[in-house]
């Protein structure tokens, strides 16, 4: 049996899986992340996070095939280097080259929605599919795009950054730098953002309860709440879906996909969410009366998302 391992770096934790051929996690553990660290430090937690995953399952790094590795931010993956990751002390980092200074195995990296695009294609929502766009609203949008079975990433891996196409002109300040990108208006960020300020004009709101046991405005107090009937919620849940439908249909138009994959917390909101967005994106997208309907999805991977798309790109880069 082959195995392989899965790595996904975020803002707040790195996860790292023992993952078999099929994609099933056989185990895993995960690590605080240290932003500001030096990267040699982080490289070496992350090489020790390794050794004790395959160890606790009883195996020898002999037995793992190869490491696949999801970073948020800009990758230059042919240099194996980490050019930029505005959340983590990652600048020019040759982390491929650091990684192999205590591990003699192959290593592969990307950019972490670049990942999951590629592990719902091969474990998800869009396997056996050759044209996919995957979105992830999280903290920001990101995007991965499948074109006839490749990624997409651009010069440098630079591309492919599909939350930052302007739909707004002078729009939302964006944290990029930017005004009106797609991400300031469709990200989770963005929804909890509008509610929290039209909670100031209505704290009669349901929304204002369900947040208050929470302890946050979330997207899925506003979600929740426009279930329950609350008018204001069911005004900010219209107006979000928009604002995400309004970006998808640019990327249909420019990559005209099989499917969108939606993935993050926001994806876990039922067909209240969907269903707009599929309408949506069938009747605004060009051609849309010849060319086939782009299908809406929901993502598969959930949390595993970035630890299989890992896997997926190591098993993909040895011709698995």
């Amino acid at each position: 049996m082959k195995y392989f391992i899965g790595i996904d770096i975020g803002g707040m934790s790195i996860k790292c899986g023992l993952v078999n051929q099929s994609g099933q996690i056989l185990k895993w553990d995960s690590i605080v992340t240290i932003p500001q660290q030096d990267y040699t430090l982080t490289v070496k937690d992350i090489c020790d996070l390794i050794n004790k995953v395959v160890g606790d399952f009883g195996i020898t790094l002999d037995d793992v095939s190869a490491v696949g590795m999801g970073i948020p931010g800009t990758v230059d993956a042919k240099r194996g280097v980490i050019t930029y990751c505005n959340n983590i002390n990652f600048r020019n980092t040759p982390i491929v080259e650091e990684m192999k200074k205590h591990l003699s195995l192959p290593v592969f990296i990307g950019n972490d929605a670049n990942l999951a695009a590629l592990g719902e294609v091969k474990f998800g929502s869009a396997k056996g599919e050759a044209d996919v766009v995957f979105v992830t609203l999280g903290t920001g949008v990101g995007t991965g795009i499948i074109v006839d079975g490749k990624m997409i990433i651009g010069r440098n891996g630079a591309g492919a950054e599909g939350g930052h196409i302007v739909i707004k002109k002078g729009g939302l300040q964006c944290s990029c730098g930017q005004k009106g990108c797609w991400e300031a208006y469709a990200s989770a960020t963005a929804l909890q953002k509008m509610a929290a300020k039209e909670l100031e004009k209505h704290p009669e709101s349901l929304i204002a309860d369900l947040a208050k046991k929470e302890g946050k405005v979330s997207g899925k107090a506003v979600f929740d709440a426009a279930k329950m009937g609350d008018r204001l919620a069911k005004r900010l849940v219209k107006r979000y879906t928009e604002n995400v439908s309004s970006g998808l249909v640019s990327l249909v138009n420019i990559f005209r996909p099989s499917c969108i994959i939606i993935g993050g917390g926001i994806s876990n909101a039922g067909d209240g969410f969907f269903k707009p967005i599929q309408d949506y994106v069938s009747k605004n997208s060009y051609g849309r009366e010849t060319c086939p309907r782009v299908e809406v999805r929901s993502a598969a991977l959930k949390n595993d998302a970035g630890i299989l798309g890992g896997v997926a790109l190591a098993m993909d880069s040895l011709g698995l």
